[in-house]
């Protein structure tokens, strides 16, 4: 798909539906728009209003709900297309982690267990600066690596990716409104 950043005033409205969004998850106990919180913090980083934790440490829901996005303004589009890049990476190792644990995962011809093909992914994705640099083989995260978490640190590291990764594709023109967006990794 062609990356055709959407407009600053789109951008600014959906950062305002996405407020709405997190404000009455935080009145009910609703966790899809709790972590709708990353979405809004990744537009608004998209905006230059908000710097981008790392994809271990999810952004502060308070914080970043009371960001007012008008007076944003959308970074370069290759710094936006780096991000979104680094966002399908984290996606996909979590992805890939939850394919291994029921089988899933069918390996490319040239490597022989899925610890290679992590491996060269964690390595190819620190040489082009889109992850930090590899642990033991594999993608750093909550200062382990990556096959090393816990059930819960999974899970969060799975749900910041994919909201991260969501409103990045959004923003580079995936699918015609923000509920058509497919993030495939």
């Amino acid at each position: 798909m062609p990356f055709k950043l959407r407009s600053n005033r789109q951008v600014v409205q959906q950062c305002a539906v996405l407020r709405g969004q997190v404000s009455a998850g935080r009145e009910s106990p609703d966790a899809d728009a709790v972590w709708r919180g990353e979405a809004l913090g990744t537009l608004l980083w998209a905006l230059g209003l908000a710097e981008l934790p790392a994809y271990d440490h999810p952004f502060a829901t308070e914080a970043i709900a009371a960001v007012d996005p008008a007076a944003g303004r959308l970074r370069a589009t290759p710094e936006i297309e780096l991000e979104l890049d680094a966002a399908r990476l984290w996606h996909w190792r979590a992805r890939t982690t939850l394919l291994q644990a029921i089988g899933g995962v069918e390996l490319p011809e040239r490597y022989s267990t899925f610890e290679q093909l992590v491996g060269a992914t964690a390595m190819r994705g620190y040489e082009q600066g889109l992850l930090p640099s590899p642990l033991r083989g594999d993608f750093r995260a909550f200062g382990k690596a990556y096959r090393q978490l816990s059930e819960a640190e999974h899970a969060e590291a799975l749900s910041i990716a994919y909201e991260r990764h969501y409103a990045l594709a959004w923003l580079g023109g995936a699918g015609k409104t923000w509920d058509d967006v497919t993030v495939d990794t």
